[in-house]
Order: structure tokens, then C-alpha cells, then sequence
């Protein structure tokens, strides 16, 4: 009687994990129910994020990021915090052909200096802060029309930097996180980036 053979998998090629330092350079957070956000010293955090923001709370509501649902249907919310790097923001402008782009404009609650090509970090990956935070990373932030608008309307811009800062914010919008330790993060304070080990499904 034959055995069944078992499928043979190749490991792929694996990125260790690694660890890296980095600075809180400003701290935001939206002062009501808009979009926009204000800057602040410091930032309590429960593990519904910021409470009262606009982007707070254990959940959320789908929207066109999740065709997968109906819109509107209650979700765990993994958004919680819009993390933003000075040199992104400056080439976002950049390529806008704008003289600064605010973080407060487009809605970022930490923006942090030390981490290169922040918006690359994968998933998975923890920001460790000294105060005792601790937040994860979902992923990348998608730019989006709403955002530009905000952009559009604080440079003095018109539909083209509406429409052109989707295309120029593209893996430069930061990241998207939630709050694993909840705590206070205070402006200046240090954190280590921890980067998990990374591989690419072949399937």
C-alpha cells in the first residue's frame, strides 16, 4: 500500500527582525468632531485610543477602505491613531509644489523623526515608547480625496492638488495603529520600533 506523498514547501527567503529608535517630534489630536487636528503636549491613550476623538473607540464603522462589508457595519477599529513622518509630509509637498504640508491638515495624531521610510513598516510592527505605551501597526494609511481637500484648502490649492495628492501621499501617508498598552505619550519622548521577521506567500 503506497503512502501519500506530502507536498514539498521551499521556506522563503526570510528578513530578520530588528529593532529601531526613534523620537515623538509633535503630538495632535482632533479638538471636536472634525477631521482636522490640533497640536497637544501629551496624548492619554486607553485602549480605545484617544478618547473623544474622532478616530477613537474600541470599533468602528466600515466604510469604502472595506468593500467587503455594507458600509456602515460595525467593525473592530484598528485605525485608531495616524502616524506621520516629517520627511514624508516634506516630500508629499514636494511633489505638490507646496511649501509645507501640516500634519494637523490631514489628520495625524503622532509624528514621529528617527524611523526611514516610515510608511514602509509591515504590519505587526510594535512601537515601544519609554512613558510604558505601547501601539501596533496595522498598516500603511491609504491617501484618500478627503484628505486633499484639507490639503487644497489650507495651501490655497485647487482640484489639482485635491486630485494630485492622492497620487503624491501614495506610501508616504504614514501608518494606521491601535493602542496594545494604553499610557500617556508625552512630545519629545523616545520609542523603539520593533520590526517583526518578513517574508513574502508564495502560496
Amino acid at each position: 500500500m503506497s503512502q501519500a506523498t506530502l507536498p514539498v514547501f521551499h521556506l522563503p527567503d526570510i528578513t530578520k527582525a530588528r529593532r529601531l529608535d526613534g523620537r515623538v517630534a509633535g503630538l495632535y489630536r482632533t479638538p471636536g468632531e472634525g477631521f482636522e487636528t490640533s497640536a497637544v503636549t501629551q496624548l492619554e491613550l486607553g485602549y480605545e485610543g484617544i478618547a473623544g476623538d474622532r478616530h477613537g473607540g474600541l470599533t468602528r464603522r466600515s466604510g469604502g477602505r472595506e468593500p467587503w462589508y455594507e458600509r456602515g457595519t460595525e467593525m473592530r477599529n484598528e485605525r485608531q491613531l495616524s502616524i506621520l513622518a516629517p520627511d514624508e509630509l516634506a516630500a508629499i509637498a514636494e511633489s505638490l509644489g507646496l511649501a509645507r504640508l501640516d500634519p494637523e491638515w490631514i489628520g495625524g495624531n503622532i509624528l514621529v523623526e528617527g524611523i526611514p521610510q516610515l510608511t514602509w513598516l509591515p504590519p505587526r510592527t510594535l512601537l515601544f515608547f519609554e512613558n510604558g505605551v505601547t501601539l501596533k501597526v496595522d498598516g500603511d494609511n491609504g491617501p484618500c480625496r478627503f484628505a486633499g481637500r484639507a490639503v487644497a484648502e489650507h495651501s490655497g490649492g485647487g482640484m489639482d492638488v485635491e486630485l494630485g495628492f492622492v497620487q503624491a501621499a501614495r506610501k508616504r501617508r504614514g501608518l494606521v495603529a491601535w493602542v496594545e498598552k494604553p499610557g500617556t505619550i508625552a512630545a519629545g519622548e523616545r520609542f523603539e520600533a520593533r520590526i517583526p521577521e518578513q517574508w513574502i506567500y508564495a502560496g
